[in-house]
């Protein structure tokens, strides 16, 4: 399904948003040693070639309150426990970066000062204008926002051209593609027509920041090898949201 769009013009600062099942391979629990090193060696491609780049990682391949229901742990806890898991997985892919000869370094919303740097809206800067990755952690920091909502806040922060969130479908469908075999997927679609349609992008907190401060989405299948990297470079995949 395609609408008229401008194709996107020259990147050079993006923020991307990989869920924490991206970093623990097919089955999407834990981390996957192979799959944390494609991403990071898609990452640093990027990087090296020049632009800007801020990730945003979540934590659902460690704890996800659906998945975690039956144990007996209260909605604030559940949230903070996310929260920690985010980081994990950001010293992780960290570390895959690192070992690759990327410049890379973790900063959290959440204060663990004796391992990870606190976010703060000067210094990460400083660190993407030197060149370093850097990955964000600890969502906003408070419990109840999700990381998609603090993917949006950082590419908003970051001034990025693109906001680009890797899932493991290909782009935006019309329906559920997991419950509709005719399911048609955009490749490009307005702000307006998400909300209209209650489109499944993003949560709607973070739909709303990005419409708001006119953040465009490319929402791909990082999953598919070279497309976290293409996703940056200007190729054509997944769904392009606009204003």
């Amino acid at each position: 399904m395609s609408d008229e769009h401008s194709a996107d013009s020259k990147i050079n600062t993006v923020l991307y948003k990989l869920s924490g099942e991206m970093l623990g391979g097919e089955r999407g629990i834990g981390l996957d040693a192979d799959e944390l090193d494609r991403v990071a060696s898609e990452l640093f491609s990027v990087a090296s070639a020049g632009i800007k780049t801020g990730v945003v990682v979540g934590g659902g391949n460690h704890f996800r309150g659906a998945r975690n229901s039956a144990l007996s742990v209260s909605t604030l806890r559940a949230h903070q426990m996310g929260m920690l898991f985010t980081i994990a997985n950001a010293i992780a892919l960290e570390q895959a970066l690192q070992s690759q000869g990327a410049a890379a370094i973790v900063q959290s919303s959440v204060a663990v000062p004796s391992i990870v740097e606190l976010f703060d809206g000067v210094s990460f800067t400083q660190h993407l204008d030197n060149g370093a990755i850097v990955v964000f952690a600890g969502g906003t920091g408070c419990t109840h926002f999700t990381t998609d909502t603090a993917a949006s806040l950082r590419a908003i922060e970051m001034k990025a051209d693109i906001l680009l969130k890797a899932t493991d479908v290909e782009g935006v469908y019309d329906s559920d593609p997991a419950k509709n075999s005719e399911a048609r997927m955009y490749d490009s679609l307005s702000f307006d027509q998400v909300l209209a349609d209650n489109l499944t992008v993003m949560d709607a907190a973070s739909i709303a920041l990005c419409r708001e401060h006119q953040m465009p989405i490319r929402v791909f299948n990082g999953s598919i090898p070279g497309n976290i990297s293409k996703a940056a470079f200007g190729g054509d995949v997944g769904t392009l949201v606009h204003f």
